[in-house]
């Protein structure tokens, strides 16, 4: 609209002030839960958000229950609540396009207080904010999500350490799935930034009571004594975790997956 030759928050701005049929200004508080909030998601066809993230459990479950089609932005670790990864796992949500380093910008009110890490003013007087860790989380297919992941590493034991408590092999990257390996795998969260669902079965994920649900076993207990005592950290059953050089050394979340084209 200001012919500038992209999209961005001015047009918002320039259509809201010109175009009053636009702008309807709400009556309650704006709350997702309130009345109004509820009336108004259902007559849409796609929500697009960056709703509260300390109420994400609670914003994603209203739109299921409503079945709507949704893009919302969240944090990574949303992938590690149960009731998210019961979508992810059932192939029913998954992570958008375009955000995989986690790190982004966002534009706050003129009142936000500039504490965050990372923080800046612009040349117009805006205030920005860098949150870590963000993803977008959705039920819309795109393309790149049906490509499979390139492996180019082979599966060598020495490598690839198996848990303690779990038959499946530690991978400490994404990048570093070994080929043709028919087994359960553990790997980083970030995986599923790559996820095809033709390549990969989800089995489950590995912390806590997910991880029981699955078949992680709890720790044998010499295991839980060398937690709790050594790394004065409590030992929590459902933990994938490994022997290494005889440590007991517990990964960050794992899911568990599978690689579909290797069954037998």
């Amino acid at each position: 609209m200001d012919k500038d030759g992209a999209i961005g928050i001015d047009d918002v701005k320039q259509l809201l002030e010109h175009d009053k049929n636009i702008a309807t200004p709400l009556k309650e508080s704006g709350d997702f839960r309130s009345d109004e909030c509820v009336e108004l998601l259902k007559q849409a066809d796609i929500i697009v958000t960056n709703p509260p993230f300390s109420l994400f459990r609670e914003y994603l479950a209203q739109l299921v229950e409503y079945k709507k089609k949704f893009l919302i932005i969240g944090n990574v670790n949303a992938i590690t609540y149960k009731e998210c990864f019961k979508l992810i796992k059932d192939n029913k949500m998954w992570l958008g396009a375009s955000i995989h380093s986690g790190d982004r910008e966002f534009r706050v009110p003129d009142d936000y207080p500039l504490d965050a890490a990372s923080s800046r003013i612009d040349s117009d007087g805006y205030k920005y904010i860098r949150v870590k860790g963000v993803r977008w989380f959705t039920n819309l297919d795109y393309e790149e999500r049906h490509e499979n992941l390139v492996l180019y590493k082979k599966y060598i034991s020495e490598e690839y350490p198996k848990y303690e408590n779990y038959d499946a092999i530690n991978v400490n990257k994404t990048s570093e799935i070994p080929m043709k390996y028919s087994g359960a795998m553990g790997v980083p969260i970030t995986f599923l930034d790559k996820h095809n669902p033709e390549q990969f079965e989800i089995i489950g994920l590995g912390i806590s009571n997910s991880g029981l649900k699955v078949g992680v076993k709890p720790y044998k207990k010499e295991h839980k004594k060398y937690r709790k005592e050594i790394q004065k950290r409590g030992a929590v059953d459902g933990d994938l975790y490994m022997i290494t050089n005889g440590i007991v050394d517990v990964p960050y979340a794992r899911i568990l997956i599978k690689n579909k084209k290797n069954e037998k």
